[in-house]
């Protein structure tokens, strides 16, 4: 028993460093559960999500089809926001961060506005990635269509 727990922590400090691709995904799968919060998803949330991700990520157009593809299946097989939010927090800088916060504004604001379960994960994925309130709100003004 105590060999399992000291094994547990082990591979918990020997984890490789998160690839690209990883990355990528994460934050993609971030965007997609803003995109579903309001339990509908539509034309303009899904180009936003594209633009967002041509914006954050240097990838060619197959790439960038396959990573909302890739995103849509890990956000489906999710439980939390936890997973894709460590990954983030733990290997993107302060401005990657703040880039995806803007990145997740657009993808809120790309059908009709802001709906509250939108604002609720934005405000939640914020917390869990450590941008301070006032980062937040720069990111949600820097985002809106009519700025």
């Amino acid at each position: 028993m105590l060999k399992q727990l000291m094994s547990f922590f082990t591979e918990e400090a020997d984890k490789k460093p998160a690839d690209k691709y990883t990355l990528d995904l994460s934050a993609a799968a971030l965007m997609v559960e803003v995109m579903k919060a309001d339990h509908y998803i539509d034309n303009a949330e899904r180009k936003a999500l594209k633009a967002s991700i041509n914006e954050l990520f240097d990838l060619s157009e197959d790439d960038v089809l396959e990573l909302m593809a890739q995103a849509e299946g890990a956000s489906d097989q999710s439980v939390d926001l936890f997973k894709f939010t460590e990954v983030v927090h733990a290997h993107f800088s302060v401005q990657q961060k703040y880039d995806l916060m803007v990145g997740l504004w657009r993808v809120a604001y790309a059908s009709d506005g802001i709906d509250k379960y939108e604002e609720h994960i934005i405000r939640r994925i914020a917390d869990l990635l450590y941008i301070p309130h006032s980062e937040f709100i720069r990111a949600k003004q820097l985002a809106r269509p009519d700025a």
